[in-house]
């Protein structure tokens, strides 16, 4: 979004509530003169006149003194609203006739249409929040979960704020004696303590360290775990995959290659969304339609920060299992092995997969020679075994994917990163702290040492929005909702 586009002096006018058929719906105004325009058109009290924070109740009417609908209105006086300027909130009844007509009335009164995201990046302009707050109330919309929610609520709140401001006061009150040493450069005179600053620079990338190591557990959070259930057919993905939404979402039935296209779907396990896609199985294709089936399925692996693969135990033997598995597996890929169908076959024991090398492992148990294949093992953390069908051991399978997923105690009062904008940010200011800390052990001259701490202000000031550019912006806002 290209702000400059229109002066941001105009008066804005969207819809602030979702398109469609209800009960209500909220046209939002703001600018200095929201109040007026919507007074051209309001036959109840002069609203100009009247307290901020104030609701009256009156009739819109058109050009022809037709009443069009009667209505709520909500004033908000500057600087006490959201964007920091007048507003006024119009509440209709939700009829899509009359939410256009009100709409299309107020811009004939001299409103413009408002640009997705304005009237936040108005209240950011204005001072009512930085840079971080505004970005989580784009992330408090589109929250799903209790813990989307939470995270967003805080930080839209300003929790993660207040500890960014915080560290760059610290290391602004140091920087501004470094700075003080160069006016001074002619008298070789030290205004800043080295070993003091050394001990703040590693204090504070000690707590950057802590907030980007919080970017896994955040990003989870926000987006959920892209999770793929794969095997071969016939495996019991899609029983598994009921078993876990406790419910007949996929078709299931003994005839291999059931499931030819993906099916996905969304499982909240302790506020934490898994976005489950159940594949078609891997096997050598017997039909075209099958043959895309597998190459969606391997997509979908590639994509997939946890993959569950399963394997039926009456069928499938060690080397076979051993050999799908470190064909899927990626470096950065979670990882669970279900052992299915244990029902079927008691005297299957999943050690054996962490062990393939095992003489006392019955050689029925491998469809070749087992030295062949003794160099790629699971780990037993790795390792669950159930019954799909009947239900055995689901409930410890939705834990050990929520362990998975949140490796770290989850703590929602702490703050958490969830922006990838901010992660990198932060990153680039770890990285220019160890700039000042090696220019610091190496004796380099005070100019350099300022120039480190500048950059590392500037990525944390990138963070706010105290330090900002028209692109960065554009780009965030663009991506809000338009009313909001």
């Amino acid at each position: 979004m290209n702000y400059t586009k229109h002066n941001l002096s105009d008066t804005i006018v969207a819809l602030a509530t979702p398109p469609g058929i209800g009960a209500i719906g909220v046209i939002r105004l703001s600018g200095e003169d929201a109040l007026r325009i919507v007074q051209k058109v309001f036959g109840g009290k002069d609203l100009t006149r009247q307290k901020s924070h104030t609701l009256h109740f009156g009739p819109i009417l058109d050009d022809d003194g037709k009443i069009l609908d009667e209505v709520l209105v909500s004033v908000f006086k500057a600087p006490h609203s959201y964007t920091g300027e007048n507003t006024a909130e119009v509440s209709c009844h939700g009829s899509a006739y009359i939410l256009r007509e009100v709409l299309e009335l107020f811009i004939k009164k001299g409103a413009r249409l408002a640009q997705p995201g304005e009237f936040t990046l108005r209240a950011f302009l204005n001072g009512k929040m930085d840079l971080s707050q505004a970005e989580a109330v784009a992330d408090l919309i589109a929250s799903t979960s209790e813990s989307g929610h939470s995270v967003a609520m805080r930080q839209m709140r300003g929790g993660f704020s207040h500890q960014i401001k915080k560290l760059r006061e610290d290391l602004v009150n140091f920087a501004s004696l470094i700075e003080l040493e160069l006016d001074f450069a002619e008298e070789d005179v030290e205004f800043a303590n080295r070993e003091e600053l050394k001990k703040l620079v590693k204090n504070i990338d000690s707590l950057i360290q802590g907030l980007t190591q919080s970017f896994r557990l955040g990003n989870v959070i926000k987006n959920g775990v892209p999770t793929v259930i794969a095997g071969r057919p016939n495996a019991g993905k899609s029983t598994l995959l009921n078993a876990l939404l406790n419910e007949e979402r996929a078709i299931v039935s003994p005839i291999a290659g059931t499931t030819r296209d993906t099916v996905e779907e969304v499982l909240n396990i302790n506020g934490v969304e898994f976005r489950l896609i159940d594949t078609a199985g891997i096997r050598e294709a017997q039909d075209q339609i099958e043959t895309i089936g597998v190459e969606k399925t391997m997509e979908k692996v590639r994509q997939a920060a946890l993959l569950v693969y399963v394997f039926d135990v009456g069928e499938m033997k060690i080397d076979e299992v051993l050999a799908d598995v470190s064909k899927l597996q990626r470096g950065d890929m979670q990882l669970l092995v279900v052992c299915n169908k244990m029902d079927t076959n008691p005297y299957f024991k999943s050690e054996w997969l962490t062990n393939p090398a095992d003489p006392t492992i019955p050689e029925f148990f491998f469809s070749g020679e087992r030295s062949n294949h003794a160099s790629f093992v699971i780990h037993h953390s790795s390792l669950i075994t159930l019954s799909a069908l009947h239900g055995m051991n689901i409930p410890y399978l939705k834990e050990k994917l929520f362990d998975l997923a949140i490796s770290e105690k989850v703590n929602l009062e702490s703050p958490i990163v969830t922006n990838a904008r901010h992660y990198e940010a932060l990153q680039k200011a770890s990285e220019s702290l160890a700039d000042v800390l090696r220019g610091l052990d190496e004796g380099v001259t005070s100019d350099f040492v300022a120039m480190d701490i500048r950059r590392a202000l500037a990525f944390l000031g990138e963070i706010l929005g105290e330090v900002s550019t028209e692109d960065l912006l554009g780009n965030i806002f663009s991506k809000f909702c338009i009313g909001k």
